[in-house]
C-alpha cells in the first residue's frame, strides 16, 4: 500500500494556556527532527508535519471561537500505522501537548488506548487533498536521492576519461556499477505502486462522480442561471477592501520562511455569510477534490509544479477553512506561479472567503489584482509553529529527476535517449 494519506487534527486549547503551548512549540521547533516532545526524524512515513495555533477568533456574528491547536501530517499510507507510530514514538510528548488542550486524558489514566482514542475523536478530514505525485513514498524519494548522489561519485572518482564513449556506453558502464554495489540492488526493480483497493476506490471514484452529475443534470441544468444571477448579486454587493498587512505579522511570518529548499504556507479565512456561499465553496471543494485525485495527480496542479502537498480543510461548523500546502520557492514565487497559471483556481475556491479581492463570474478578476491578492494572502496567513521534512533539500523537480533516473537505469533506450538520460544526472 504506497498512496499518501494527510491526518489532521484539531483540538481546543485550554482557556489561558495559548501561550504556554506557544512556548512548547517552540522549544520543539529548536530541533524539530530529534526534540523530546515529537521527534519526527524517527517516523519512516512522515513526508512534512506541522504544528499550529489558531488563536482566539471572532466569527461574523460575533461569537468567540476558542483558540485551537492543529496538527498536520502528509505520510505513506495506511494511516492507521501512522496514528499507531504517533503514539508508540511520542506518546509522552503528546502528553505534554494536549495536557493543554479540552477534553484529554486525565494524566493519572493515561494508557496507549486512550491516547489512540483522543487523536482518533479529534481528527478531521480534508475536503480536497493534493498529492504531487501519488504512490512516491517517502522511502523512494530518499532512495533515488541517494542512487543519484552514487551515479555522480561513481563518475567523478572514476578515473576514467568519460569524453571518449557514447551514451550509451558510459550509461552501461553505470549499470555494471550499481549491480555491483549490493546498497543499491533495490534500484534495478521498478518502485512499488498504490495497492489494488486503493485503485478500484480511485476508479470508483472517477466514474462515479460524473454518473452522480449526469443523473443530476435535469436539476443543475435549470438551477444553473438561477446560480449564476446569485453569483453576480453576492460579488457586486460584497465587500472587497484592499487591506494592509500588519508589519509585525509579517516579520512573525518571514522569520519562519526560506530557511531550506522548501516552505509551508497555511492560512485561514471565514466563508463569506448566507447559504448561497456555503453552497458554493461545498461545490467547489467537491469539484477540487476530483481534479486533485484524477486529473492534477502527477507532478503537476494546474501547472504549478513546486507544490509536494496540499490540502483544504473545513472547520468550525463550515464558517471557516484552512488551507495548508508544502512548496519548494519562495512565497513570493509561489504566489506569481498561482496567479500567472492558475488565477481562475484561485478565484473559484478563494472568493468566497471574505475579504477576497472582487470577482467576476467566479473565475475572473479577483486573484489577479495581484498586490490586493498577495496582501490578502498575507493578513490570513498563519505563522507555522513546528514544520518538518522529511527531504528538505529536495524540490519536487529534484525528485521527479531523480525518479527519471531510475526509470531509465534498465529500460532500452536509444543513443539520443541515454544522452539525454545522462544529462538528468
Amino acid at each position: 500500500m504506497t498512496h499518501q494519506v494527510g491526518l489532521t487534527i484539531i483540538t481546543e486549547i485550554k482557556a489561558g494556556e495559548g501561550e504556554d503551548i506557544k512556548q512548547l512549540l517552540k522549544a520543539m521547533s529548536d530541533n524539530v527532527v530529534c526534540n523530546s516532545v515529537i521527534p519526527f526524524g524517527k517516523f519512516s512515513n512522515i513526508h512534512f508535519a506541522r504544528l499550529f495555533v489558531l488563536d482566539e477568533s471572532i466569527d461574523l456574528n460575533g461569537r468567540v471561537i476558542p483558540p485551537s491547536l492543529v496538527f498536520m501530517s502528509e505520510c505513506d499510507a495506511p494511516l492507521n500505522r501512522h496514528l499507531n507510530e504517533l503514539v508508540d514514538i511520542a506518546g509522552e510528548g503528546l502528553d505534554k501537548i494536549y495536557s493543554h488542550c479540552v477534553d484529554y486524558i486525565n494524566l493519572s489514566e493515561i494508557t496507549r488506548k486512550r491516547r489512540l482514542a483522543y487523536l482518533r475523536s479529534k481528527m478531521v478530514n480534508a475536503s480536497a487533498y493534493y498529492v504531487n505525485t501519488v504512490g512516491r513514498t517517502v522511502q523512494q524519494i530518499r532512495q533515488e536521492s541517494q542512487l543519484r548522489n552514487a551515479i555522480q561519485d561513481f563518475l567523478d572518482h572514476a578515473q576514467q576519461d568519460w569524453s571518449g564513449n557514447s551514451s550509451l556506453e558510459v550509461r552501461a558502464k553505470i549499470q555494471a556499477y550499481i549491480r555491483s554495489e549490493q546498497t543499491l540492488n533495490w534500484a534495478r526493480k521498478p518502485p512499488a505502486q498504490p495497492g489494488l483497493f486503493f485503485k478500484l476506490k480511485e476508479a470508483l471514484h472517477l466514474v462515479g462522480m460524473p454518473l452522480l452529475v449526469l443523473v443530476l443534470l435535469p436539476v443543475l441544468i435549470p438551477a444553473f442561471p438561477i446560480w449564476l444571477l446569485l453569483l453576480r448579486i453576492h460579488e457586486l454587493s460584497d465587500a472587497a477592501p484592499h487591506l494592509k498587512p500588519d508589519d509585525a505579522h509579517i516579520q512573525e511570518l518571514t522569520d519562519l520562511e526560506d530557511l531550506v529548499a522548501q516552505n509551508q504556507f497555511g492560512a485561514v479565512g471565514y466563508v463569506k455569510p448566507g447559504w448561497f456561499r456555503q453552497l458554493t465553496v461545498w461545490g467547489i471543494l467537491l469539484a477540487a477534490n476530483y481534479g486533485t485525485r484524477h486529473i492534477f495527480n502527477k507532478e503537476n496542479l494546474a501547472g504549478v509544479k513546486t507544490i509536494h502537498f496540499a490540502r483544504w480543510v473545513v472547520l468550525n461548523e463550515k464558517r471557516r477553512v484552512i488551507f495548508a500546502s508544502n512548496y519548494d520557492g519562495s512565497l513570493e514565487s509561489y504566489m506569481d506561479d498561482f496567479i500567472d497559471k492558475v488565477a481562475w483556481g484561485l478565484n473559484a475556491v478563494f472568493s468566497n472567503g471574505v475579504g477576497f479581492p472582487r470577482t467576476n463570474w467566479l473565475i475572473f478578476d479577483g486573484a489577479k489584482n495581484e498586490q490586493a491578492f498577495k496582501d490578502h494572502l498575507r493578513i490570513h496567513q498563519i505563522p507555522t509553529q513546528v514544520w518538518y521534512s522529511a527531504y528538505d533539500h529536495l524540490t519536487a523537480l529534484n525528485i521527479a529527476n531523480n525518479a527519471k533516473i531510475r526509470a531509465g537505469l534498465y529500460s532500452k533506450m536509444s543513443e539520443t535517449k541515454a544522452e539525454e538520460w545522462l544529462r538528468l544526472l
